[in-house]
C-alpha cells in the first residue's frame, strides 16, 4: 500500500511536474483514507464506490470544509486514474461519487485608497536601528510589484535580476508547474525596483535580498515578505489582515474594475483555467452592487 502511494507520488513529481505542496497534499489525503479504513483495508483494487461514499459521509458529518473534502477526493481520483492508466485497474470506484459543490467565497481585496496607503508605508515609518538604509526602498519595490503584476509570493521571491527586462518593462516569471510567462511591470514598480537596486547595489543574483550584511546577498524568503507586510498593515489604518495572496486578489479585481478583459487577467495571473479567474468578476459585480445601493436614492425601496 505504501509502495503504491510512493510510486504514484513519484509519477506526479516526474511526469506531471507537480509542486511539492501538491505532493504533500496528495500523500496526506491518501494516507488519511488508509487511516480511516484501518485493518479492514486490503488493497486499492478491492475498494468499491460504497466505501468511498461512506468516507464522504464521515467527512461531511465531521463538518469538514467542503474545500478540504474536495481536495482529498481530488487526490484519490488522481491516484485511481494512475492505477487505471498505469497499473491495469479496470475502472475507478470514484467515477460515480458525487461531491458537495465548492463553497464560493469572494476574495478579500483592498480598495484603491487602502492600497495607496499601504504603498507609501515603508517610507513613512521610522527606520529601525538594525535595518539597512535601503530596506524601505526594497519594501516599496516589493509592494509596488505585487500590485503591479499580481505575482504569487513564491514567484516574487524567486525572481533574479536577470528576470527583469527594463527595456521592454517586463518580467520573466516561473509559476506553478515551472510554467514561464512574461508579465508587464508598471512604471511605478519599475522605478521603485531600479531605485532599490541602485541603493542596495543589487546587480545580479536574487532580485530581493534580506537585510543581513552578506556578500553573497541571500534571497528574501516568503515568510520574511509576510512579516514585512504584517508590519506595514499594523502601522497603517487599513485594519484588516492581509497576505501576499490578497494583494494578488486586489491586483486582479482592480484590473477588471478598470476595464481589463478576463482573458488578459488570466494570462497575467498565470491561471491555467479561465474558471479560476472568473471569481474576480463576482467581486467586481459585488462592488458595483454596493456602489449602486449606496448612491441611488431608490435602491433600497
Amino acid at each position: 500500500m505504501a509502495d503504491d502511494i510512493e510510486a504514484f507520488i513519484e509519477f506526479m513529481r516526474v511526469e506531471r511536474n507537480a509542486s511539492e505542496r501538491t505532493l504533500r497534499n496528495y500523500s496526506h489525503a491518501l494516507n488519511a483514507y488508509l487511516d480511516w479504513r484501518g485493518n479492514i483495508f486490503s488493497s486499492w483494487w478491492d475498494e468499491t464506490a460504497d466505501e468511498y461514499r461512506g468516507y464522504l459521509f464521515v467527512l461531511m458529518k465531521k463538518e469538514m470544509a467542503r474545500s478540504t473534502i474536495r481536495l482529498r477526493f481530488a487526490a484519490l481520483r488522481s491516484f485511481y486514474k494512475y492505477l487505471v492508466h498505469r497499473r491495469g485497474l479496470r475502472v475507478s470506484p470514484l467515477a460515480e461519487i458525487q461531491l458537495p459543490k465548492a463553497e464560493r467565497k469572494l476574495p478579500v481585496v483592498l480598495s484603491l485608497k487602502q492600497m495607496e496607503e499601504l504603498l507609501v508605508m515603508p517610507l513613512k515609518m521610522e527606520l529601525d536601528k538594525r535595518a539597512q538604509p535601503w530596506q524601505p526602498l526594497r519594501d516599496v519595490a516589493i509592494l509596488e510589484l505585487f500590485y503591479s503584476s499580481g505575482l504569487r509570493v513564491s514567484e516574487l521571491v524567486a525572481l533574479d535580476v536577470r528576470d527583469a527586462d527594463f527595456l521592454s518593462e517586463t518580467l520573466r516569471v516561473v509559476g506553478k508547474g515551472n510554467k514561464q510567462r512574461i508579465v508587464p511591470i508598471g512604471s511605478h514598480a519599475m522605478k521603485a525596483i531600479q531605485k532599490y537596486r541602485s541603493e542596495a547595489e543589487v546587480h545580479d543574483g536574487p532580485l530581493f535580498i534580506n537585510k543581513n550584511k552578506d556578500p553573497n546577498k541571500r534571497r528574501l524568503s516568503a515568510r520574511a515578505v509576510q512579516m514585512l507586510l504584517n508590519k506595514y498593515i499594523l502601522a497603517s489604518g487599513i485594519g484588516i489582515a492581509i497576505t501576499p495572496h490578497k494583494l494578488r486578489h486586489t491586483f486582479a479585481t482592480h484590473m477588471l474594475d478598470y476595464g481589463a478583459d478576463l482573458r488578459s487577467v488570466q494570462s497575467l495571473l498565470g491561471h491555467s483555467s479561465l474558471s479560476t479567474t472568473q471569481i474576480y468578476t463576482h467581486v467586481t459585480k459585488e462592488r458595483l452592487r454596493e456602489a449602486y445601493d449606496a448612491a441611488h436614492p431608490r435602491a433600497d425601496e
